[in-house]
């Protein structure tokens, strides 16, 4: 029985989780829905694959994906591996018939982005990006004031993920480029970058400049001893077909007062928007800035709840209803071509078309 046909004979959707760093998140995610059952993990880490199958009571573990999708059969699975592996695995998992939950970045390069995109089409499947910062209630409740045209035509942003001190352990594969593809840029940026392209509707970028540094965490590996060979911190600006453009920004060490310092601001020809973290942490403040009658009004965000659904839940409900599902391959895909191209431009001192 193939996995589409398991999930429209129960209604209940077969999970299977690879990779338990991130992934324990994504089994608390897929457990907020109530058709949903975590059936299996798979983890090359024998003590993180105890403890986490202990901890959620999942008894199906494995040493690795390969061994997870030849044991069950399962209707999606959540890829939580560190990025050079997410094409391969994601390419095995959509091959068995299954729709896959990826994690942010989608891959380590556009090519490999391309090639996911074109698998889960032949597949007749589903590819979803992690893109965790799109899914707070804030984040929702900024989306229904653009889609309601609260905004008008978004013309400039400026979305930024900075730390002050905020690396990575020196010698694991957040500092390598052959297991990362970057450094914040691709760790970071990309949360900032996807959450300000689908605020203004993911227009289409037309060419990247960009820059990347990395003197204090290139100086603090080489005290320690430790390999890294990805930037500390990148800076890019990026222009539309639409005639908008962005200010990118990332950094995991820089020399400024927060330790943790996140926000997207829009600019629009109605009203402009920001949201911002709070307390230097992970709780976000949101306020749009717009004139009433003459006179300028600044508004905060209040949403209906201060939680909201996850990426998970939500796209286990567009595999049981058939809808549309959110932050598609497409997206992660583009995503990917303005990373691609922020590198590039940073290694040639010069503009990069796409």
């Amino acid at each position: 029985m193939s996995a589409a046909q398991a999930t429209k004979g129960t209604r209940k959707l077969r999970i299977g989780v690879v990779g338990l760093g991130i992934g324990r998140m994504h089994i608390e995610g897929w457990r907020e829905h109530p058709q949903v059952e975590v059936v299996a993990i798979a983890d090359a880490d024998a003590a993180r694959l105890a403890e986490i199958g202990e901890r959620f009571g999942i008894a199906h573990r494995h040493a690795s994906a390969a061994a997870m999708l030849e044991a069950h059969t399962l209707d999606a699975v959540s890829i939580c591996t560190p990025n050079k592996f997410h094409r391969e695995l994601t390419l095995l998992a959509l091959e068995r018939g299954c729709h896959v939950l990826c994690e942010k970045p989608m891959a380590m390069n556009a090519a490999e982005g391309r090639e996911m995109l074109e698998a889960e089409q032949r597949a007749g499947r589903r590819l979803m990006i992690n893109f965790s910062y799109r899914f707070s209630a804030q984040s929702r409740a900024l989306k229904a004031q653009v889609d309601a045209g609260v905004f008008g035509e978004f013309y400039f942003g400026r979305s930024v993920w900075h730390r002050r001190r905020g690396m990575p352990g020196f010698g694991g594969w957040f500092g390598s480029k052959a297991l990362a593809g970057g450094g914040p840029l691709i760790d970071l940026g990309v949360h900032r970058l996807d959450l300000a392209l689908w605020l203004m509707g993911y227009p289409k970028p037309t060419w990247v400049m960009g820059s990347t540094y990395d003197p204090i965490a290139r100086s603090a590996a080489a005290q320690a001893g430790k390999a890294f060979d990805v930037e500390d911190l990148a800076a890019a600006f990026i222009r539309f077909d639409n005639g908008a453009s962005l200010v990118l920004e990332a950094s995991w060490a820089a020399h400024i007062g927060e330790a943790e310092l996140m926000e997207t601001r829009l600019l629009g020809t109605r009203a402009g928007l920001l949201q911002k973290n709070l307390d230097e942490g992970y709780r976000f403040d949101a306020q749009i800035f717009t004139d009433q009658h003459g006179t300028p009004m600044d508004l905060r965000v209040h949403p209906n709840s201060a939680t909201a659904p996850s990426a998970m839940h939500d796209f286990a409900q567009a595999i049981l209803t058939d809808t549309p599902h959110p932050a598609g391959a497409d997206e992660g895909l583009r995503v990917m071509q303005i990373l691609d191209a922020i590198y590039a431009s940073a290694a040639s001192g010069a503009p990069v078309s796409l």
